[in-house]
C-alpha cells in the first residue's frame, strides 16, 4: 500500500495505509494528506495577509480537526482549523481578517472543500512569541 506522491514541481513524500489495510505504516494516510494540505494553503494566505499588514509575526500553529462521514465514502462532513499565532504586539483584529480573508477569498483548498459541501470553520489565539516553546 505505500507509495510514493511526486509533485508537478517535483517534490514527493511517502503515503501509506495502516497494518489493518494492508499497509505498513510507513507514511501518512491520503486523507491526512488532504488536511495536511488545507492547513498549508491557508496558513500561507494568514503569513502572507499579516506580513503585508505590518504585524510581526514570529510563528503560527495552525491545527486542523475533521469529522468524517460512517462508512464509505468516509468524506469530510466538517473541518475546524485553529490558528496559533505567535508574535509582538499583534494586533487581532488583524489576525481575525487574516483568518477571514483566506477562508472566503484566497484559500484554494477550503473554497474547494466547502463548495464540495464540507462546513469549514475558523477560530484563532493571538499569544506572546515567547509563549512559543510551551506549546
Amino acid at each position: 500500500m505505500a507509495m510514493v506522491a511526486e509533485s508537478g514541481s517535483g517534490h514527493g513524500f511517502l503515503m501509506d495505509g495502516a497494518p489493518a489495510n494492508g499497509g505498513r505504516n510507513a507514511g501518512a494516510r491520503p486523507m491526512e494528506v488532504l488536511m495536511m494540505g488545507l492547513g498549508g494553503c491557508t496558513t500561507f494566505d494568514v503569513m502572507s495577509i499579516l506580513k503585508k499588514s505590518r504585524q510581526e509575526v514570529s510563528d503560527c500553529l495552525v491545527e486542523l480537526e475533521g469529522q468524517r462521514a460512517e462508512g464509505v465514502p468516509a468524506v469530510y462532513l466538517s473541518i475546524h482549523v485553529h490558528f496559533k499565532v505567535y508574535g509582538r504586539e499583534l494586533d487581532p483584529a488583524k489576525v481575525e481578517r487574516a483568518v477571514k480573508l483566506s477562508a472566503e477569498k484566497y484559500c484554494s483548498a477550503s473554497l474547494m472543500l466547502s463548495q464540495g459541501g464540507v462546513e469549514i470553520t475558523h477560530s484563532f489565539e493571538v499569544l506572546p512569541a515567547e509563549t512559543r516553546h510551551a506549546d
